[in-house]
């Protein structure tokens, strides 16, 4: 692929942003989804920001503090463990002064 070629797939990406409802979901392997969250993790690691991205969409994301995890475990019948992480979000907007 040519710089050109790249550069117009990343500029034909939707690009989500705050004021808009996004959800998508994935079936994948276990080994694919351990691939993602381990990049996740180096992400949450590395600072406050974080991307998501596929070939079709790019989403940004500033996140704040206190992350939520929770861990749900449903033993009966078919067995299921869901785990979730709710990430805050952040904005840049400074407090008003007060006079």
């Amino acid at each position: 692929m040519t710089d050109d070629a790249s550069a117009e797939s990343e500029s034909d990406k939707s690009l989500i942003r705050s004021g808009r409802e996004f959800e998508q979901t994935f079936r994948v392997d276990a080994s694919e989804a351990g691939a993602f969250l381990i990049s996740l993790g180096e992400q949450l690691e590395r600072g406050e920001t974080l991307t998501l991205e596929t070939d079709e969409w790019e989403l940004p994301f500033a996140f704040g503090e206190p992350v939520e995890l929770e861990i749900d475990f449903d033993g009966v019948n078919d067995p299921e463990l869901e785990i979730e992480l709710s990430l805050p979000g952040r904005t840049d907007e400074t407090a008003p002064e007060v006079r």
